[in-house]
This record gives structure tokens, C-alpha cells and sequence, in this order.
């Protein structure tokens, strides 16, 4: 599941849902299917796409599975993605781009937007945003208010200090060209930093309109683990930490929302 790019598929599913919630919308079947299918396909597109680009890969079982799944991914994002109205539609061709100019030299002589340095947080942190949080708002016509844009603000920030924990975990492995934050300003700081962002993402949950108590406990106490993780991540931490726990945690804030709202 993990090489399939499903765990962070179903936090992409997740965070739509988280989106719908917050706002009070209605669960769009359209957008969460095209956000977990794409999902699928564009983060196995930018993992097999230098492999495939280097040659002549040998396709064992496991990447043969992963290649059949993509490919039934990407005829399920076509499809969903044909129920989405257009301006939708434009937005997710526009997240689309984005993703594309992360994996594939555009550019003669130029290496792909994932190897600019210090770019590449900005880069899935934005994709994240339009996918789980502008389409589904878009494609149920919602009013685009402060708590829209606060959430805008709150996503960018969470995946930006979930990619800070990978950044952390992957110091070792790192091309040192990347450039990535833990490089430029050490770990420590790097935490610190983190921890700031988080601070103005608890700031912007309380003038939210729709403030209902228990949401609103369960929106911090995701907040608070996902400064815990931050806190106890270092180098010495298996691939387990990141590609299972920390990708799911988006997952685990939605069944508490759900859980929560069973109990009301």
C-alpha cells in the first residue's frame, strides 16, 4: 500500500472531507473521487517517473501491480473528473500543471521544478491546497469567505509542517542541492520553525464562523499531534514514522469527525 501511494491517497480523500465538514457542505462524491485517484496517479507518477526515464526498468511483481493500479487510477480520475463543472475542471487542469512542472524539465538544459532549490514544499503544499480544499469548494459553488481563506492558510501550513517532519527523517538521504529546510537551518531550527507555523494555524481556528465546541477540540488536538510528531522526529526514525503514521494522520482527523458527529 505504501509504494501504491494509497495511504496518501486516502488522506487527500480525507482532507476533502475535513473540508466539507468545516465549511458544512455536502460530501462531493466527484471531487472526492478525483482527489483520491489522482492523488494516486500524480504522486506515482513523480515517484516511477525518474526510474522509468532512466532506462530500462526491471518490473518486478510489486511494480507491475503499481503500474496496473495507476493506470486503473487514472481512467478513475478521467472519469470523475468529467463530473466536475468546469471552472472546477479548469482549476484541477491548472493543479495539474503544477504537479507536472514538479516532475518533468520543461525546460532545454534544466532540471524539473522537484530539484529548484528550496521549492519543492511550496510546490506540494499549493497542489494539496487547490486539491483538497479550492476544488471541493468550487465544484459545490460555496461562498468563498474568511473561513475559506483561512483554511487555504491552515492546509498550506499543515502540509508544509507535515513535509518538514519527511525533510527531517530524509536529512541523510537528501541531495544536498535540494535544498531542503533542515539543510539551510538544521533540524532544531527547522522545528522551531515548524512550531510557529502551527501556532498561526491554532490563531486562525478561533474566529471561525462555524465554531462548534467539539469540532473545534478535535481540530486541536490534531493540531497537537501533529506537533508532537515534529517534536520526536529525527534521523534515527524508520520509514514507518513518515510514509505510514505521518501520512495517515489526515485520516484519523476525519474519523474523528465523524466520530463526533455521532455522538452529538
Amino acid at each position: 500500500m505504501i509504494e501504491s501511494s494509497f495511504i496518501v491517497a486516502l488522506s487527500a480523500f480525507a482532507l476533502i472531507q475535513v473540508t466539507c465538514i468545516r465549511l458544512g457542505l455536502p460530501m462531493d462524491v466527484s471531487v472526492s473521487g478525483f482527489g483520491f485517484f489522482g492523488t494516486i496517479v500524480g504522486y506515482n507518477f513523480v515517484k516511477y517517473d525518474a526510474l522509468a526515464r532512466s532506462g530500462k526498468p526491471t518490473l518486478g511483481r510489486k511494480l507491475k501491480a503499481v503500474i496496473a493500479l495507476s493506470f486503473a487510477s487514472f481512467l478513475a480520475t478521467a472519469y470523475f473528473f468529467f463530473h466536475l463543472n468546469i471552472l472546477t475542471q479548469i482549476v484541477s487542469i491548472f493543479v495539474f500543471g503544477i504537479t507536472a512542472l514538479y516532475t518533468l524539465p520543461f525546460f532545454p538544459n534544466k532540471k524539473n521544478a522537484r530539484d529548484w532549490a528550496g521549492l519543492k514544499i511550496y510546490f506540494v503544499a499549493i497542489s494539496w491546497v487547490g486539491v483538497t480544499v479550492i476544488l471541493p469548494v468550487l465544484n459545490l459553488g460555496a461562498q468563498m469567505d474568511f473561513d475559506f481563506y483561512a483554511m487555504c492558510v491552515q492546509r498550506f501550513i499543515l502540509i508544509v509542517v507535515l513535509l518538514f517532519i519527511f525533510e527531517i527523517i530524509d536529512l541523510a538521504w537528501d541531495d544536498p542541492h535540494l535544498r531542503t529546510v533542515p539543510q539551510q537551518i538544521g533540524v532544531e531550527r527547522t522545528k522551531w520553525l515548524g512550531f510557529a507555523l502551527m501556532i498561526v494555524w491554532f490563531v486562525l481556528e478561533l474566529p471561525k464562523s462555524h465554531h462548534i465546541p467539539l469540532v473545534s477540540s478535535c481540530n486541536i488536538g490534531f493540531g497537537v499531534v501533529i506537533v508532537a510528531f515534529l517534536f520526536f522526529a529525527n534521523q534515527g526514525r524508520g520509514k514507518y514514522y513518515t510514509t505510514f503514521w505521518v501520512e495517515i494522520l489526515p485520516v484519523f482527523w476525519w474519523l474523528a469527525f465523524l466520530f463526533f458527529a455521532e455522538i452529538r
